[in-house]
């Protein structure tokens, strides 16, 4: 006979059995007592003002994009609640452009309005959804309060500012003309484009209410003898690179294990690209992304040391200014992991804008660490070049200090270790 439908079961024995005298009035006091020993699971609730990261599916644009047309957004990052995850890896947002202008005078801006009203759970349902957009990462468009998006005007970009000067300059050397014309240097796009892939943030305005949390669907943890390993490295290894000064750079925030194709084919993936080397063609791009307000995805970085040498690897990811990035430095450490591939040590940081102050013109970097730390570990979980990953706590982490240009930044302490995948690898 089977156990009656409702009725738990410990190990493969009904309740009842375990109270062969009494067993109804046994499971009677039972269940009159189970709220104060045992909580039921309650539907989690996302409150207003929590932020989701978002990537936009499919490419908008105000050139080509139409008021009305559907839009999608995947979710970027987990978002986790107490006794597991609310939204895991795989929901996603949908809606339609609300509004989509392109502008057909020098003193008109671009504008465009996303709007999001479901949000799908995989295997949970689709459930109605507040909000408005708060951040297009990496953008140089300005968000109004109801999450508007509006351009740039070409009169903006610091170009305009100099084209006196440039036609002066042109007008003496026809080389520098020249390059003037094939940098494109003069010619601002003035419209929204943003691509497949944008990093996006959407706030609620309202509760969210779900059925109940859900497993993580992000990566695994990783295997004891790799964990063992990493700490050995961090156990020695300096916490902080350094400038060619020798003075504090970025705190090490990032552990990663493969070889420099694994981790490289892993970034590409992701969408990150690698810097270019200092030379008359990348200081020309620069210089056009710079004055024309625009974005250089492969910009040189400076050179910041570790173990007495220059990075190994760099990679940074940007949109459409050359003002804002994500952009990280890789050291290969000594040692390395029981399957004999290298342990590297990384620091990320986002510039989010111009530090100018007396003897210093600079990126301005967010002073929020972890945020950065998690973004890395999201893009390459969600490239599908992530076997494991961890965070980390390396002895005596570091809490709080300055950049070597003065500015204040904060971490929890911990590292995220990440365990490329060997070999090619196919995104989500």
């Amino acid at each position: 006979m089977g156990m009656p439908e409702g009725v738990m079961s410990w190990g493969r024995k009904p309740i009842m059995r375990l109270f062969p005298a009494s067993g109804a009035v046994a499971l009677l006091i039972l269940l009159a007592f189970w709220p104060a020993t045992v909580a039921w699971a309650e539907a989690p609730t996302l409150p207003a003002g929590t932020v989701l990261n978002l990537h936009l599916q499919a490419a908008i644009s105000t050139k080509t994009s139409k008021q009305g047309q559907a839009t999608t957004a995947n979710l970027a990052r987990e978002v986790d609640v107490p006794g597991g995850i609310a939204l895991p890896y795989g929901s996603f947002l949908t809606g339609t452009i609300e509004k989509c202008v392109q502008p057909t005078t020098a003193d008109q801006r671009a504008a465009l309005l996303l709007s999001f009203g479901q949000v799908t759970i995989p295997n949970e349902g689709t459930f109605p959804v507040q909000g408005h957009l708060t951040e297009v990462s990496n953008g140089r468009e300005t968000l109004l309060a109801d999450g508007t998006i509006t351009g740039v005007l070409e009169s903006e970009a610091p170009v305009s500012m100099l084209s006196g000067v440039l036609q002066k300059l042109g007008g003496v050397n026809p080389t520098v003309n020249d390059q003037i014309e094939k940098q494109k240097i003069g010619q601002v796009n003035t419209a929204i484009e943003f691509p497949a892939g944008t990093d996006i943030q959407f706030t609620l305005s309202a509760p969210l209410i779900l059925k109940h949390v859900v497993a993580s669907a992000g990566p695994g943890q990783l295997p004891a003898n790799l964990r063992a390993s990493v700490q050995n490295v961090l156990a020695d290894a300096p916490k902080r690179a350094v400038n060619k000064m020798n003075r504090p750079g970025d705190p090490i925030n990032l552990v990663f294990i493969g070889t420099a194709q694994e981790i490289e084919q892993a970034f590409t993936h992701a969408g990150w690209m690698e810097p270019k080397k200092k030379n008359q063609q990348s200081v020309w791009k620069t210089a056009q992304a710079v004055m024309n307000n625009d974005g250089y995805g492969a910009a040189p970085v400076s050179d910041l040391f570790l173990f007495g040498h220059k990075e190994d690897l760099a990679f940074e990811k940007t949109l459409n200014t050359f003002n804002k990035r994500h952009h990280l430095r890789l050291w290969q450490a000594p040692g390395s992991a029981p399957d004999g591939r290298p342990i590297w040590l990384g620091a990320a940081t986002h510039d989010i804008g111009l530090d100018i102050h007396p003897g210093v013109v600079s990126h301005a970097t967010d002073p929020n660490l972890d945020d950065e730390r998690a973004q890395v570990g999201a893009d390459l979980f969600l490239a599908g070049d992530v076997e494991a990953a961890d965070l980390v706590a390396p002895p005596n982490p570091l809490s709080s200090g300055m950049t070597a240009t003065g500015g204040a930044w904060h971490t929890d302490g911990r590292v995220i270790v990440i365990e490329v995948k060997p070999g090619s690898s196919t995104p989500l």
